[in-house]
């Protein structure tokens, strides 16, 4: 699908924002960053150790489900696995609103409740950032932002040096439109999330659920597309 990166960094955004603002400054997609808070933790600062300290196996479970779910279907054309990991994820973030939805009001970080929407939402981010490298496929990083960023700044540098050669600048505008959309979207993504979350709690997450589920249904369009061209 032509703007799937585009959708899935929105996605991303939308789903990584929502649970670091319902789940005690929980990261769902940039899993890293739990680190950083869990050592702010130790320290005596912010609260919710032992969720951050949990979505770790989750996350592990959701790259090792998309290795899994990549490997069964490796006969097959590309689109078939693309589509299953995105109706996987659709119902694993399902499955983060309805254990969102019954741990309202988010009190306890270390409540039954918190840690599986916790466990969940992870695992369920844990299968988009396997994806892309699971089924490869042309694309841009669509979960994490920061190496994106910091190559479309350097595409800029490229792009205004009066040095650069004509050859390598084309390279960088071509690259840097790439990049753009995906940067933007996780940013609205983001925006969406904290205010979806501020009006309608866990519920939010039916719209990044339904992003994928139309993903799902819209894979292999392309492929059998080209298919009837050249019949």
């Amino acid at each position: 699908m032509k703007h799937e990166d585009t959708i899935l960094a929105a996605v991303a955004g939308f789903v990584d924002t929502l649970s670091f603002v319902a789940l005690f400054g929980l990261f769902t997609a940039h899993v890293t960053g739990n680190f950083v808070l869990i050592g702010a933790g130790v320290a005596g600062f912010g609260q919710g150790i032992l969720l951050k300290l949990s979505v770790f196996p989750a996350f592990v479970c959701g790259v090792v489900a998309s290795s899994l779910i990549a490997r069964a279907l490796s006969g097959r054309p590309a689109w078939q696995g693309t589509r299953v990991l995105h109706a996987v994820q659709a119902v694993l973030l399902l499955g983060f609103c309805a254990a969102g939805v019954w741990a309202t009001p988010v009190t306890q970080s270390d409540s039954l409740p918190v840690l599986l929407a916790g466990i969940v939402g992870t695992f369920a981010m844990g299968v988009q950032n396997a994806h892309p490298r699971v089924i490869a496929r042309a694309g841009v990083p669509n979960t994490v932002m920061t190496g994106n960023v910091t190559q479309a700044i350097l595409d800029v540098v490229d792009m205004l040096s009066a040095g650069t050669a004509d050859s390598v600048r084309a390279t960088a505008r071509a690259r840097f439109a790439k990049m753009l959309p995906a940067i933007v979207a996780f940013a609205l993504g983001a925006i969406c999330g904290a205010l979806g979350f501020r009006h309608v709690g866990f519920w939010a997450l039916l719209v990044p659920a339904g992003a994928l589920a139309v993903l799902a249904a819209c894979a292999g369009m392309s492929a059998r597309t080209v298919t009837q061209e050249h019949a």
